[in-house]
Order: structure tokens, then C-alpha cells, then sequence
């Protein structure tokens, strides 16, 4: 038996530092960052666009936060199933950020996946049937993903696009205020979504390509790929703008200077190096660079109340 085979003390008793590393992994698989995203989404819009001038009392209200857990917890599924999927293709792809399979059993971040969907469903239906089916129908969705859709070409970034819009609207189908700008909000982030999937698709295109996935700059190319990405960054410049002019109209300053300068300029300077980017680097920026405007116009709900 060779000194490799042994069982190390560090195997038998962790210690106390291992244990942050291992926190920091399980944090890494679920998308804690994202997470928390959707978690001040979901706040704001029901805070500033739903109820604005309700006490916190009524906002924080226990049905919201059945909402935001269910929400969530099927979120969190979502990711642990896609990189139980793609545990051949991170490897390629994103090699230093590989969980399942290494850090996480992959029969165990099944076993997560299903409670963790299931919690969800079950949370939200016991809110209303709409939300459970709503959330029914995402779960089944981010498990068609991980498990097909994803490999074709345009039906992956939809999917995801429309499981973005659809968490915008959940604190909308709660409450059915009948509020415009939410749907204003879920179609902003359906468009800017589709341009960071297909960015990212690029991106990982080197991985994709060796594990059958049909993806569209595989198929198509990265240069008409970047013309469909810019097809849908075009839209959302189109959608921003007439907000813009909408709130200007009102004399709405502060909500103007805001999407004008964090949001549409933005837009503008990422269309301008989507037009220039041709290396792997080039779209890992601009994909980050998406999950900043994001961020930027989930927060212009604090002044579009």
C-alpha cells in the first residue's frame, strides 16, 4: 500500500481551515452572488414598485419571504443541476471553479438539486396554485437546460432569459397590482440576459465544442453571433431609451441621470466592444460586464417607486 493510500489526520479531523474553503466552494456551487441579486431584486421591486410608502412591516410581510425562499431555493437547485451536467465540460471550461464532482459527490448535489426544487415548488404552492405552477414550470425548466437545452442553439438563452423575467414578475403575480413598470423591468432583463448568455456561449465556446453541444457561435459562428447578440442589446438600447424619454417627461431627474448614466451608457460602451471582441478574454469581460447593468437597473427600482 503505497503512502498516497493512507488516510491523512487532515482527511480524518479538518481542520479549522479547511472549513471556510469548503464553505466557500458550497457558496461557489449555489451562486451566492447571484443569489443575493435576486434577493434585492425581489426586495426593491415589491419595496419601491409594489408597495412604495407601505411600512416594512407590510413589505417584509411572512408571504414574501415564502416567496423569496421558494424563489431561491429552486435558483439554487437550478445551478447545482447545470454543473452536475457539465462536470466534463467546467473542466474544459472553467477547470478552477469545478464543485461537483471534486468539492460536492455528484450523487449527493443531485439529492440537493431535488430537495432544494422540491422545497421551492412546494413553498409556492402553498402560496397560491399560480406561483406553484410558475415555479413548477421553472424547475422543470432549469432541468431541461442543464440537461438539453443549453446544448442548442438560441433555446438555452431563452430558457434562461425567460426564467429571469419570470422571477422579476413573481412578487407582481403575488400581490397583482397591476403595476406597468414590472413588466417594463422583466422584459429589460429577459433582452440583457439573452445578450450575456450568447456572449457567454462564446466564451465557452472551446468546451462546448468538444462535448457535442450545438450552441450558436458553434454553429453559426462567432461573427453572426455577434450580430445577434447585438440584435438584442439593440432592443434593450431601444427599451432604455424610451423609458428614458418617459421619465424625462415626467421631470423625473434623478431616475434620468441614473439609467442614463449607469444603465444606457453602459449598453452603448458594451455594444461598442461586443463589435471588437475576438478573444475568449474579450467576452468574459463583456459578460461581466452585463451582470454590472444588471445590477445598476435592479437598483434604479429604489428611485423608479
Amino acid at each position: 500500500m503505497s503512502a498516497a493510500s493512507l488516510p491523512s489526520s487532515a482527511h480524518r479531523n479538518p481542520t479549522p481551515a479547511a472549513e471556510p474553503g469548503r464553505l466557500r466552494q458550497l457558496a461557489q456551487l449555489i451562486r451566492l452572488p447571484n443569489l443575493l441579486i435576486m434577493a434585492l431584486c425581489l426586495l426593491l421591486e415589491r419595496a419601491s414598485l409594489l408597495l412604495p410608502g407601505a411600512p416594512w412591516r407590510v413589505v417584509l410581510a411572512p408571504s414574501f419571504g415564502l416567496l423569496a425562499l421558494a424563489a431561491l431555493s429552486i435558483a439554487a437547485g437550478g445551478y447545482i443541476i447545470n454543473d452536475y451536467y457539465d462536470v466534463k465540460i467546467d473542466a474544459i471550461n472553467r477547470p478552477d471553479r469545478l464543485v461537483v464532482g471534486r468539492a460536492v459527490n455528484r450523487r449527493h448535489a443531485m439529492l440537493a438539486h431535488i430537495l432544494l426544487s422540491g422545497l421551492g415548488v412546494l413553498v409556492s404552492g402553498a402560496l397560491s396554485p399560480l406561483l406553484g405552477l410558475v415555479n413548477l414550470g421553472s424547475a422543470l425548466l432549469l432541468w431541461g437546460y442543464s440537461a438539453r437545452f443549453k446544448r442548442v442553439a438560441l433555446i438555452g438563452n431563452l430558457s434562461i432569459a425567460t426564467l429571469t423575467a419570470a422571477l422579476v414578475l413573481l412578487p407582481e403575480l403575488q400581490l397583482r397590482t397591476g403595476v406597468t413598470s414590472v413588466w417594463l423591468y422583466a422584459l429589460a432583463a429577459l433582452l440583457l440576459t439573452m445578450v450575456r448568455e450568447i456572449v457567454k456561449d462564446v466564451e465557452d465556446m472551446r468546451g462546448d465544442a468538444q462535448h457535442d453541444c450545438y450552441t450558436l457561435p458553434i454553429v453559426w459562428g462567432v461573427v453572426r453571433t455577434k450580430w445577434v447578440a447585438g440584435f438584442f442589446l439593440l432592443c434593450l438600447v431601444v427599451l432604455v431609451g424610451g423609458v428614458l424619454a418617459r421619465t424625462t417627461a415626467m421631470e423625473r431627474w434623478l431616475l434620468t441621470t441614473w439609467l442614463l448614466g449607469l444603465v444606457l451608457l453602459p449598453l452603448l460602451g458594451l455594444a461598442h466592444y461586443l463589435r471588437r471582441a475576438d478573444r475568449r478574454r474579450h467576452f468574459a469581460r463583456l459578460s461581466a460586464w452585463c451582470k454590472w447593468v444588471m445590477l445598476a437597473g435592479v437598483l434604479s427600482m429604489l428611485l423608479a417607486g
